[in-house]
């Protein structure tokens, strides 16, 4: 099973906050995963000594059981495993899920490590790290299947979805805000200035449009996600024309069947080509006919989603 841990907002990664953090830490990592579980395999949370938390591993049944255990482990400065649900010895604590997780509790995990983690993500470049359920040792790996063999964990990280929103109008913005509020990494581009400022009021990236195309030098790769919401559907062919030659999982418009009917016959009339037309979906959503922006907002980010789950990891 492969995870990536780099969807939620910058504040809750447990790999920031262990290179953050000042004091002693601990890394809690789920090494093991029987029937049913609310996280995946590899899932992390960081424990500081006082007890505070940065991210998740159940739906809130074990995580303040596994701080008093960072606490006694970052006493002892030994890795601990430990099991809740099927299996353990604290049958006070169930998980709702009937299932059995193996937590694998490492005190103050190599910062360097996890520092070269967070520079591959930050380039945006999948890779893995290794722990030594043993010894708690760590180091990075070329990407690899989040898995445990023997006394090894291997957990891969893939860079977070990066959505580039063009647009005009509370689609493209509330959109832009949605992504933005689920921690994506995105960029609204538009010619208006109000849509911009919307987005600039969700918190949004943003990068004002005065001319037709795809933006010189705008970097993309195979997880970037590139939506257009425009009502002037003339924006829209110099986008997409540039837009298919890049390595974008996927590139989609607003707009009915008609709209996109007419958009596939300009895009031919400029010489691209019926494979990178095929690219393109539209129109958008897997809702169909959402009148409100909010409810188109919350179709697209679904069906991009939808599609980044059923691509294969390379």
């Amino acid at each position: 099973m492969n995870t990536a841990f780099n969807h939620a907002p910058t504040g809750a990664d447990p790999v920031r906050a262990i290179l953050d953090a000042r004091g002693p830490s601990v890394l809690a990592v789920i090494a093991g995963v029987e029937g049913p579980s609310y996280r995946p395999l590899g899932a992390m949370m960081a424990v500081m000594a006082d007890g505070s938390r940065v991210g998740t591993l159940s739906s809130g049944c074990i995580e303040a059981d596994i701080a008093l255990h960072a606490g006694d482990v970052l006493a002892t400065g030994a890795p601990r495993m430990i099991r809740y649900g099927q299996g353990s010895p604290f049958v006070d604590i169930e998980l709702p899920c009937g299932g059995g997780l193996d937590i694998l509790l490492v005190p103050n995990p190599d910062k360097e490590a996890l520092g070269q983690i967070a520079l591959r993500q930050a380039a945006r470049e999948d890779c893995s790290l290794t722990i030594n359920i043993d010894s708690g040792a760590i180091t990075l790996q070329k990407p690899a299947e989040t898995g445990r063999i023997g006394q090894k964990l291997s957990v891969r990280f893939d860079p977070a979805i990066r959505f580039l929103v063009f647009g005009k109008g509370p689609e493209a913005s509330t959109f832009a805000a949605l992504v933005q509020s689920a921690g994506y990494p995105n960029l609204l581009l538009s010619p208006d200035s109000e849509t911009l400022q919307a987005g600039v009021g969700a918190g949004c990236p943003t990068r004002h449009m005065t001319q037709h195309g795809f933006p010189k030098g705008l970097q993309t790769d195979d997880r970037t996600a590139i939506v257009l919401f425009f009502h002037d559907h003339d924006w829209e062919p110099p986008i997409l024309k540039e837009a298919v030659q890049t390595n974008a999982f996927y590139i989609g418009s607003q707009g009915s069947q008609r709209a996109r009917d007419k958009r596939h016959t300009t895009l031919a009339q400029m010489g691209v080509s019926p494979a990178d037309i095929a690219r393109l979906r539209g129109p958008v959503g897997l809702i169909p006919s959402a009148r409100d922006a909010g409810t188109l907002a919350v179709s697209v980010l679904s069906e991009i989603l939808a599609v980044a789950m059923q691509r294969p990891k390379t």
